[in-house]
């Protein structure tokens, strides 16, 4: 039996946009997990694409958490094949994280639980005015899974992530923005072409330069502060190796705007 694609791909000028279409409310299902770890794969592995913007289709939804239909049958499972199903998932979204372009969630409507995680694992958020954002499991007895109670502490501070979950109350763009869980906040139905705009702006620097940044910063995050600097000038004394830094310094030195080919 066919499936239906419910992650979709398009690219131009440096950049993917990756959509998920599983409506109504852009659930994130066992399939559509499968589906992002396929395309993020085949999007690391494109030359021609530098920067990614992740976001939902529709104006309802960026993704309105886990999908709870498939909840009952993790109740008859064991505490082992449950935590391996979980690991399953993570897979997929460390993946995310861990990729080596700059990624940017487009938040187009409501960001609960699992789509709240999801957009965790981008590096800047962008968020309709409309959106909400939250980690509602705590009404169903749960917690986040998808790696919540990790990424969220990290972003915005212990106490404000535990509120956040003990709670379970969505936040509005806006206050989404003032505790730093969202970079920016656009009017309804102008996410895209912000997004678009940032992104293009990335995708013009050398990836060799932004690779280099965000492993600094995601590895440099969980080392003490000595050796994260260490890290850095590993990665620092790196890019001078690289073909674009060469033409950056000689574009500077000729007053002209440089040309990176990436390598």
């Amino acid at each position: 039996m066919y499936m239906q694609k419910l992650v979709h791909f398009d690219k131009a000028d440096g950049v993917a946009t990756v959509t998920i279409d599983n409506p109504p409310m852009n659930v994130l299902s066992s399939q559509v997990i499968r589906e992002l770890g396929e395309v993020f794969s085949s999007i690391s592995e494109d030359p021609e694409v530098i920067t990614v913007i992740l976001t939902g289709a529709g104006q309802r939804a960026f993704m309105a958490g886990a999908d709870i239909k498939e909840f009952p049958q993790w109740l008859h499972m064991s505490k082992e094949e449950l935590k391996e199903v979980n690991l399953q998932s993570h897979k997929v979204l460390n993946q995310i994280d861990d990729m080596e372009k700059p990624t940017i969630a487009m938040l187009n409507g409501i960001t609960f639980g699992g789509g709240c995680e999801l957009a965790l694992t981008c590096d800047i958020r962008i968020a309709e005015d409309h959106a909400q954002i939250g980690l509602p499991e705590v009404k169903l007895g749960l917690f986040p899974g998808g790696g919540g109670t990790q990424r969220l502490p990290r972003l915005v501070g212990e106490a404000k992530a535990k509120e956040l979950m003990f709670l379970g109350d969505p936040l509005s763009a806006q206050e989404a923005k003032e505790i730093g869980l969202v970079n920016k906040v656009v009017a309804t139905g102008e996410g895209m072409a912000a997004a678009q705009q940032m992104a293009q702006r990335i995708a013009s620097y050398s990836l060799q330069a932004l690779t280099r940044i965000k492993k600094a910063v995601n590895e440099g995050m969980e080392l003490e502060f000595n050796e994260a600097i260490d890290l850095e000038a590993e990665y620092f004394a790196g890019v001078f190796q690289t073909e674009d830094v060469k033409e950056g310094v000689q574009a500077f030195l000729d007053k002209r705007s440089p040309n990176f080919k990436h390598r």
